[in-house]
């Protein structure tokens, strides 16, 4: 699930003279602005996606969180099944009564929710991406600002 994030956009400026005519002070500060702006998107993008990246993280850290939660029930309940599976065998010599293995039943099902939101969690954290489209442009600002900028 991949987002294309666009950095804001600038107000529309002056058309530029021809930088034959200008003076060096006018470039450099073209070059101050042009670099401003940059630096500015690239912010605002790796904040757009900072926050999608999370965003999914949080998702899976809540089913990872959810599957503890339903182990924890496994355990209490192939507890409950232990007690009283010992019980039936110490005392009478009975088969286990009805309680323990509806016990086990329960233990099994929490068993397999823990499965599922486990599994689940970690594919949603595998599926996080980080901040590919901040680094794909950021590894450009060399070459623009040597005027050498590919499309």
């Amino acid at each position: 699930m991949s987002t294309q994030f666009e950095p804001p956009r600038e107000p529309p400026v002056a058309p530029r003279r021809d930088p034959a005519q200008a003076s060096v002070g006018e470039l450099f500060g073209e070059v101050s602005k042009d670099l401003s702006t940059l630096i500015r998107q690239e912010i605002a993008l790796a904040k757009a996606e900072t926050t999608q990246s999370a965003k999914e993280a949080g998702k899976g850290a809540g089913m990872l969180g959810g599957a503890a939660w339903a182990t924890h029930f496994v355990l209490l309940f192939l507890s409950v099944a232990l007690w009283w599976g010992l019980g039936a065998a110490i005392g009478s010599g009975n088969t286990w009564p009805a309680l323990g293995w509806s016990a086990i039943i329960v233990a099994v099902i929490w068993a397999i929710i823990a499965a599922v939101l486990a599994a689940m969690g970690r594919q949603r954290l595998r599926r996080t991406e980080g901040l590919p489209q901040t680094a794909e442009t950021v590894k450009k600002i060399p070459d623009a600002l040597k005027g050498q900028e590919r499309s």
